[in-house]
């Protein structure tokens, strides 16, 4: 008589949910209390009633120009994430092979490499909100065709995602940052905006994986026919919020004063150059956890629920944003760029354990969830970084040009382990994690070069 075995698939336990959860709501609520800006505020008792009208009247122009932008750029980031979720669908549904698979990624890689890489110049030149209304078309226009076609074609998909997730890279930050500078907003308060995109941003893309998986369910037997609908529905109300309550001023320099200015302003600058290379090691990092850490975790032919881990990354990330203001504000402040280095290595220290030696699943999901609230803590003070080195106007091209060494990296990783097989995946993490400790060093020599930054902070 045989012994049957059941397998138990591995799912993470609520109290990981639950802590995740407290641990972004007591960060947010304790934060005015041990926040300098909030004991400065609170101690500066002496001034004329003109003066503190003015201030409440700025106070809530900023407030409310924050939550316009901050509504645009969630809406735009479960479109994104919708896209993920049907598309993980789809390679299942339409029985896409591994091949194909490869195949659609390489693909995707290339055209974010000689398309989007001049797409930040271009919304520089023409204005960002004419690039950001393409970024709405594209997804428009996948979401039409999925819906109406019967066997859609992975390679236009994936060229049309990867133009917009080029635009989502640079576009909505590039614009937020020179509307905040033309409404005459304080510099610093551009910190409060970052972290919040971060923590925003993550939460949309839980809330898509739970809208997308809600649509799924709904759509029984059937094609995708009712989640695509929700792209199209979703990418529309983006296109007519951006039309009727967007402004943006009319670019004044033509191409050839903007070349100029970029190139003495941008490749002139080493500091620029160090933070470009720390931002293109981050890229190709997360680009290279999102394809192996399904298949890190369920090797050896493991059974997990995907779907229950996927929010603890993004759980993570938030909690990870939520600790900049406290590292800029807080009782013990220090340099972005300090905060940076840390940050950097812990990821690149993460990471590498996994390319070194075989974990158990819950080990795994502990340092990949690490690994997410320190890109929580970078992306924020990146950002901040290049507001202080790279002037507004050239910010997109500086962006997209960033992350051009990346999307090559990602191109020939994935062509020489994907058909030739010449590189194994614990290599591919190794090389992730050589890149953030190589950004590491990039931030340690930008803080001994940045002395005098572009754009003088009230605090550095």
């Amino acid at each position: 008589m045989g012994v049957v075995i059941d397998s138990i698939e591995w799912e993470p336990k609520p109290q990981l949910y639950l802590f995740l959860f407290c641990s972004c709501f007591f960060s947010i609520f304790l934060l005015p209390y041990f926040s300098k800006t909030s004991n400065r505020t609170s101690s500066s008792s002496s001034f004329d009633l003109g003066t503190a009208s003015s201030s409440t009247s700025n106070q809530s122009s900023f407030l409310c120009f924050q939550r316009r932008f901050l509504m645009l750029y969630s809406l735009a980031s479960v479109i994104e994430g919708l896209e993920s979720v049907l598309g993980e669908f789809e390679y299942a549904y339409y029985g896409v092979s591994r091949e194909q698979m490869v195949v659609s990624l390489c693909i995707g890689s290339a055209a974010a490499l000689f398309f989007g890489t001049f797409l930040g110049i271009l919304s520089d030149v023409i204005g960002q909100k004419k690039v950001c209304l393409v970024f709405c078309v594209l997804h428009l226009f996948v979401g039409i065709w999925k819906r109406a076609t019967m066997n859609p074609s992975v390679w236009i998909a994936s060229i049309c995602l990867a133009l917009a997730s080029s635009i989502f890279s640079f576009s909505f930050e590039t614009w937020m940052v020179k509307e905040h500078d033309k409404l005459g907003h304080r510099q610093d308060l551009l910190s409060d905006t970052y972290w919040l995109m971060d923590f925003f941003g993550s939460a949309s893309l839980i809330g898509s994986q739970v809208l997308g998986n809600w649509l799924l369910s709904r759509n029984g037997d059937q094609r995708s026919i009712i989640p695509w609908s929700a792209v199209v529905l979703l990418s529309i109300i983006s296109f007519l919020y951006i039309t009727r309550e967007w402004k943006e001023s009319p670019v004044s320099a033509g191409i050839g004063g903007y070349w100029t200015a970029f190139s003495a302003c941008i490749f002139g600058d080493k500091r620029v150059w160090l933070l470009a290379t720390a931002q293109a090691c981050l890229h190709f990092s997360i680009s290279i956890f999102w394809i192996l850490w399904a298949p890190t975790i369920v090797a050896d032919g493991r059974e997990v629920h995907l779907g229950l881990i996927y929010p603890c990354f993004f759980g993570a990330k938030m909690l990870g944003s939520t600790a900049v203001p406290w590292l800029i504000s807080g009782s013990s402040p220090v340099r972005t760029e300090d905060s940076l280095i840390v940050a950097f290595l812990m990821a690149g220290f993460v990471l590498s354990i996994v390319a070194y030696d075989y974990q158990e699943i819950g080990f795994l999901v502990t340092v990949f969830c690490f690994f997410h609230a320190c890109v929580g803590i970078i992306e924020p003070s990146l950002a901040r970084l290049r507001t202080m080195y790279v002037p507004h106007q050239l910010r997109g091209g500086m962006i997209s040009l960033s992350l051009a060494p990346a999307n090559a990296a990602l191109l020939f990783v994935l062509i020489q382990a994907g058909y030739a097989s010449n590189i194994e995946n614990a290599t591919i993490m190794a090389l992730a994690s050589l890149g953030l400790f190589a950004a590491a060093g990039c931030m340690h020599v930008l803080k001994r070069w940045g002395k005098q930054p572009y754009q003088n902070w009230h605090k550095i």
